[in-house]
């Protein structure tokens, strides 16, 4: 891609730290390198169904104080798929043509996409569709996405988690409690297991290791035994219940999404050991805050190499981490693949090897 060219970058999905930091590698390699201009797509999808179009121009004094900056400048939104398109009176219609018409009434050369598997799916078949040049790169801190070691935002959320379980367990040695720690993940285990070896917990839940409230009781148990008065408990909040029902509250819009199980588990806990038992819900203080130093590297190895690609004119491809290093794949080998916590793996030999229950 000879000659000044302009790109086009959007942040998709649910937020996350380190969004911010990818945004500004993406402007200063385009610009510094190539001599590009850069426009920021507002509230992913959406800024190009709006006519006028929400967009902003980007240049490096713009972004450059962004490094250390939580959420994302341009806005997101993890609602709405343009292919089904929430209309009036509950019926949906398909609004893919404008999001097109929007793409190439900026002239844009390429688009870099920044999200998770759903919106890579969504913003593969807009560019299938519009003939868009399609880059990807990966955030979510669910670390989910099976093709890369690392996705934006990850690190940032298990640090606040960990962080988290540090504070709950002064509270709980001084009141001798049982303490449960909520996490998000989704469908995966990943900040509940990375998150609970890292801050000291006891027990240990994700949804790809069943688990028996029985089993959780004799942790505690055996602890009391020890003169151990307490216990931390961390659960991912996809875990099911012990009868294989997932533990979901209805949100506005009709919406269910997980949440409820630290609670379903402290009830049962407490009758079954007599435990004095209290529930923290992490929620979406997870997302927010300071990127950690890690999310920051690997947005901005990202973001040059999302840069680089479109350079080489390398398109249906997203950017991934690999043995340390950043390496292209294809976007639909990327989003087929999904990524839960090997009940085999490194990380769970290690919780077993420490004695932490994982409720087996």
């Amino acid at each position: 891609m000879g000659g000044q060219k302009r790109i086009g970058i959007l942040t998709s999905g649910g937020d996350c730290a380190g969004l911010n930091a990818v945004i500004r590698a993406v402007v200063h390699r385009a610009i510094s390198a190539y001599d590009w201009e850069v426009v920021g797509i507002c509230k992913a999808t959406q800024g190009l169904m709006q006519r006028p179009l929400d967009v902003m121009m980007l240049d490096i004094p713009q972004v450059d104080s962004l490094l250390m900056v939580g959420g994302t400048v341009l806005g997101t939104t993890n609602k709405g798929d343009p292919f089904a398109f929430p209309a009036s009176e509950g019926t949906v219609c398909d609004r893919s043509a404008e999001i097109v018409e929007g793409y190439h009434e900026l002239g844009l050369d390429a688009m870099i996409g920044i999200g998770g598997d759903g919106s890579m799916a969504i913003l593969r078949r807009l560019a299938q569709q519009g003939g868009w040049n399609l880059v990807g790169i990966p955030k979510t801190i669910d670390n989910d996405l099976g093709i890369t070691e690392r996705s934006i935002g990850f690190d940032t959320a298990v640090n606040i988690a960990t962080e988290a379980l540090d504070r709950l367990h002064f509270t709980a040695t001084s009141h001798s409690r049982v303490m449960i720690l909520e996490v998000m993940g989704r469908d995966a285990g990943h900040i509940a297991m990375s998150a609970g070896i890292a801050g000291g917990a006891d027990v240990i839940l994700i949804p790809e290791i069943p688990y028996s409230i029985e089993r959780i009781c004799e942790k505690i148990q055996q602890r009391q035994v020890r003169g151990q008065n307490f216990c931390l408990i961390v659960v991912a909040e996809s875990v099911k219940t012990e009868t294989g029902e997932p533990v979901t509250k209805l949100e506005c819009l009709g919406q269910k999404r997980y949440g409820g199980i630290g609670q379903y588990l402290a009830d049962r806990i407490s009758a079954g050991s007599n435990a004095e038992t209290r529930v923290t819900v992490l929620g979406h203080v997870q997302r927010g805050g300071v990127p950690s130093p890690l999310d920051r590297l690997i947005a901005a190895a990202f973001g040059v190499a999302a840069v680089d690609l479109i350079a080489e004119g390398k398109f249906d491809h997203i950017v991934t981490w690999q043995n340390r290093q950043v390496v292209s794949v294809p976007i639909l080998e990327a989003i087929s693949q999904y990524g839960t916590v090997d009940p085999d793996g490194t990380l769970v030999k290690t919780a077993r090897g420490l004695g932490i229950c994982l409720g087996s």
